[in-house]
């Protein structure tokens, strides 16, 4: 299937000579490009008239959630006929295995996954497979080992209506596919048993897929409702996918069983060698655990730390991550690319110093190290047509590029924001002044600072003010982030204080001020680059301005105001010629999408009831109630009584809505 591009609008200002330049790159065999765009150039809609003429599967790689999130959300606007999928990592909290030798440490691996999250990451490797029309946006997380994909391929089975197969064989291959029974709750990578009916929900789905059968043959297969039970579509076939990505088969396990004994062995021999016999007994008693347990379900939590024995690979040599689900000919955009390469280029070190550790003192074999990120060279090795994107390119991606194109015209003839700069004397009354008159015009006001514990004391205190103001850092659950951002755009909140993760790709047009505080303190978030990314959020709406607070003008300030000058002198001359008169960018606001909420109703976080708690359905409500226990016993077992606590009355205050509506029996 090809891509089919659908939007209102043509390619305006600049944009049709950026996508002619970088098409005629693209198809020249540039292997390094760079789209320096400004932001509100429409940057997104570049890269998306790129691939619909291009009509080759493509990874959009981005350095954060929340940018990944909305880039999805957009791509999904432009190719409403196409798959259109989102790859991050699929923890809500994560603490990796690790060993301290100074304290005697060690700390077991800890997770609380995101089953959306999950869900979605099936829907990505799945549609790489069976399918050429494909947009994978993701995060860093997608150079990490992921399993492989020919085991991952050779796994599925494929069931047609009338076919010839027992219900008994079927339940075989389900099993073997690592998907669990359970005949009381159905979820994803589960299935049930009802007499000659067994209902199944893959991985990568939301809906049942119900096969009937009627003796040894396949009676019907059908798409089942979870919620209201009733048939949504009849099928003439289905093809089932493993319900772990990381998929292992009976013949990799007793090829890896004998190799990872042989380094077992040869691991006790240098531990008794050395006189480290604590070690000694550590790695067995470990390693023979696992290798039981993969001997018996296939499957063994951390089994990616025996990836390169399952996989048949040499020692230090790379994983396979999702890159490899691409096809040979697949291209890349690299979003807010300044961010981005470092990132991707940081990843290994910070893993192989932490695995180290966990070889030298007998907690892994020293395979476990290969079950890395990529290095950058692999990485870049790996890619085969590069189009870096960003309003603040590194001499990096200048330097390997063969040709940079830039694009600096807006589309709606809007020009940079106006930049003034306040001494930091009294910075935040004047900063109340300001919101107070940008919200009686019904616009949205951010606000940068250095420190999380500044951000959320700023949002504290702007709410005992009478003012919407809500903070988000590192700290807020990624699936929180989209709703915040929402709830900006649609005036639950007017004004959004956070740190860095309000520069890069935020998409806000109702933004009319950006407040830079402590704009004069020297460093990574008051950097050059880092202060034209920030002002670029003022740069989607008409009345657009910047405030920087400082007492003086550093050498990065001086620098990002020049550019900003600069380009909005060139803004200013195309309008002026061309008879444009600028205006706000007109952008929906998305009530919902697979990649913003993990539960599927809009909600307000842990410090209100939900929103719509009454109308929810019961499997809904209780899959959150579940949801928020796990959050209190992970907060447990961590030793946060109080934000465990909070969170069961949050449970009880819930439960008390639901019942009184009659939604739920008392107990």
């Amino acid at each position: 299937m090809s891509f089919n591009l659908v939007s209102p609008f043509q390619p305006q200002g600049d944009q049709p000579e950026a996508i002619k330049k970088l098409l005629s790159g693209v198809e020249s065999g540039y292997r390094d490009q760079t789209l320096l765009g400004v932001t509100g150039s429409g940057k997104t809609f570049t890269m998306a008239n790129i691939i619909a003429a291009q009509n080759r599967p493509t990874l959009v790689l981005a350095h954060n959630k929340t940018l990944a999130a909305q880039l999805a959300s957009e791509f999904k606007a432009f190719f409403p006929d196409n798959a259109v999928h989102y790859f991050v990592s699929y923890y809500d909290y994560y603490q990796p295995e690790a060993y301290i030798p100074k304290t005697d440490t060690y700390i077991e691996k800890e997770t609380s996954i995101n089953d959306e999250i999950d869900r979605l990451r099936h829907a990505a490797t799945h549609a790489l497979l069976t399918r050429r029309d494909v947009i994978i946006v993701a995060s860093v997380s997608c150079i990490y080992g992921l399993g492989e994909p020919e085991e991952y391929l050779n796994a599925s089975f494929k069931i047609e209506k009338g076919g010839k197969m027992t219900r008994e064989a079927f339940l075989n291959f389900l099993i073997a596919n690592l998907y669990e029974r359970n005949d009381m709750e159905l979820a994803r990578g589960r299935f049930r048993v009802r007499g000659d009916t067994v209902e199944v929900i893959p991985a990568y789905e939301e809906n049942v897929i119900r096969v009937e059968f009627f003796g040894s043959e396949i009676d019907s297969i059908g798409v089942v409702s979870p919620i209201t039970g009733s048939v949504m579509e009849k099928l003439t076939d289905f093809t089932i996918y493993p319900a772990k990505i990381f998929m292992t088969t009976a013949d990799s396990i007793a090829r890896a069983e004998k190799s990872i004994y042989e380094e077992l062995k040869e691991r006790i021999e240098y531990f008794k060698k050395h006189d480290k016999l604590i070690e000694a007994q550590r790695i067995e008693q470990k390693v023979n655990y696992d290798l039981e347990m993969l001997k018996e379900v296939g499957y063994v939590n951390g089994i990616e730390n025996y990836a390169r024995h399952l996989s048949g690979r040499t020692p230090g040599s790379p994983p396979s991550t999702l890159i490899d689900f691409f096809p040979k000919d697949f291209l890349t955009f690299i979003d807010e690319s300044h961010m981005t390469v470092p990132q991707v280029r940081g990843m290994y070190n910070g893993d192989a110093a932490r695995k180290q550790n966990l070889v030298d003192f007998g907690f892994r074999l020293p395979s476990a190290r290969d079950n890395r990120p990529l290095t950058f060279d692999e990485f870049d090795a790996r890619q085969k047509q590069i189009v870096y994107v960003s309003a603040t390119p590194a001499p990096y991606e200048i330097e390997k590029s063969i040709q940079v194109v830039e694009q600096i015209i807006r589309p709606t003839g809007l020009v940079d924001p106006v930049i003034e700069i306040k001494p930091t004397t009294n910075q935040i009354d004047d900063l109340i002044e300001q919101i107070r008159e940008r919200t009686a015009r019904g616009q949205r006001i951010l606000i940068t600072t250095l420190t999380k514990k500044l951000a959320e004391r700023i949002s504290l205190y702007l709410q005992e003010l009478g003012i919407k103001a809500a903070y988000m850092h590192s700290d807020v659950d990624t699936l929180d982030r989209l709703d915040i951002l929402r709830d900006l755009r649609l005036g639950r909140y007017d004004c959004l204080i956070g740190i860095n993760l309000l520069r890069e790709g935020l998409d806000l047009p109702e933004v009319s001020l950006v407040a830079i505080l402590d704009a004069d303190k020297e460093g990574f978030l008051r950097s050059y680059s880092a202060f034209v990314q920030i002002m670029g959020r003022a740069a989607r709406n008409v009345d657009g301005k910047v405030i920087m607070y400082a007492d003086s003008i550093t050498g990065s300030m001086q620098m990002a105001i020049d550019e900003t000058n600069r380009r909005r002198t060139i803004q200013e001359a195309y309008n002026t010629k061309h008879g444009i008169t600028p205006h706000t960018i007109d952008k929906a606001v998305s009530e919902d999408g697979d990649w913003r909420s993990a539960k599927g109703e809009e909600k307000k976080r842990i410090d209100g009831l939900p929103v719509d708690i009454e109308a929810l359905p019961e499997k809904q409500f209780r899959q959150m109630v579940r949801d928020m226990e796990k959050k209190m016993d992970l907060a447990a077992r961590n030793l946060e009584f109080e934000k465990a606590a909070d969170i069961r009355d949050h449970i009880f205050e819930l439960e008390t809505v639901r019942r009184r509506e009659g939604k739920t029996k008392k107990k």
